[in-house]
């Protein structure tokens, strides 16, 4: 549970601004269409790559979707790819991430998020971001109804950089 705990504040900190203290939430940077940022906690720091997406679809519903790339060194974790729809995601239907010829399940879903449960895969994704343009996420509602956020790659890697860099 702690994991949805950790993501929560997340993206309570990253999308309101929610009258945080600024020694607990760290910008470190924007780089394009990413940036990177640090949180610290009692259980130490969590650091982390994010973005909205550039384009989303259906475009009559207006959605606080984002991408992460998180790394927990606390709780030994790293390189922990997590996506929020901005709504909550179906058990029926499979999410999935598509950039260039390479697509990505996403495994875990709880409370709005999804999570690949393989560090491999996980690994093997951010490489294929790492070279990539733009990536594809597509969920499902509670509803059935599909949606499809293209996020932009650009600045990706220096986030991503950052972000580890922040945490080691």
């Amino acid at each position: 549970m702690s994991i949805i705990k950790n993501f929560i504040i997340l993206i309570l900190v990253s999308l309101f601004a929610v009258s945080v203290n600024s020694q607990e939430v760290k910008k470190v940077g924007k780089f394009k269409d990413w940036e990177a940022m640090v949180i610290v906690e009692q259980t130490g720091k969590v650091c982390f790559a994010q973005s909205a997406p550039v384009l989303q679809a259906p475009k009559s519903n207006k959605r606080e979707a984002r991408m992460f790339v998180s790394f927990r060194p606390g709780e030994k974790i790293s390189n922990e790819i997590s996506i929020t729809g901005g709504y909550e995601f179906n058990n029926k239907n499979s999410i999935t991430a598509k950039s260039g010829k390479s697509k990505y399940k996403f495994d875990i879903t709880q409370e709005g998020f999804a999570w690949i449960a393989n560090t491999k895969i996980e690994n093997k994704m951010i490489k294929t971001m790492k070279k990539g343009s733009r990536i594809m996420i597509t969920g499902y509602n509670q509803k059935g109804s599909q949606t499809i956020d293209h996020y932009s790659l650009l600045g990706f890697t220096k986030a991503y950089n950052a972000a580890k860099t922040s945490c080691s």
